[in-house]
């Protein structure tokens, strides 16, 4: 059973880092001290789970009044392709409207472009490189609970 739920203990956070970890650190080359920072204390972080499994995570903050930020959507490599991401997303959003937030940007890889497009997300920057790998800014409007 597939389940996606908000972080409430320090091992479901653990879970989250693991999961990050074997993407953006062992698969991608992110470097650890880029991957965990100061805003993973601060930050709502969303864990999805086969039976007891991690498998995919993101993590929301708020970077200004009624703005959120996502950051570190992931899923493990051997399960894309089965819309896990989607679920992390609609979940994020989920988050954002019942916190009152009306916008949601993100700094999407350019490859992952075309799936937050997908999902209403524009994009509003030029390409730029965040930990040697091009990323282009994206945001989207919602309507608070």
């Amino acid at each position: 059973m597939i389940e996606v739920k908000i972080a409430c203990s320090e091992r479901e956070r653990e879970d989250a880092y693991y999961v990050r970890k074997q993407v953006f650190v062992d698969e991608q080359g992110v470097p650890l001290s880029l991957e965990i920072d100061e805003f993973d204390n601060t930050a709502s972080h969303f864990i999805v789970y086969d039976e007891r499994q991690p498998i995919g995570a993101g993590r929301i903050r708020e970077i200004g009044p009624g703005i959120g930020k996502v950051e570190r959507v992931c899923v493990l490599k051997e399960l894309r392709g089965k819309h896990l991401g989607n679920l992390i997303m609609l979940e994020l959003e989920r988050h954002a409207k019942s916190a009152g937030m009306t916008k949601i940007v993100l700094n999407a890889q350019s490859y992952a472009v075309p799936f937050y497009e997908k999902l209403g997300y524009t994009v509003t920057s030029p390409e730029f490189m965040d930990a040697d790998i091009p990323h282009r800014a994206m945001e989207k409007e919602i309507t608070p609970e």
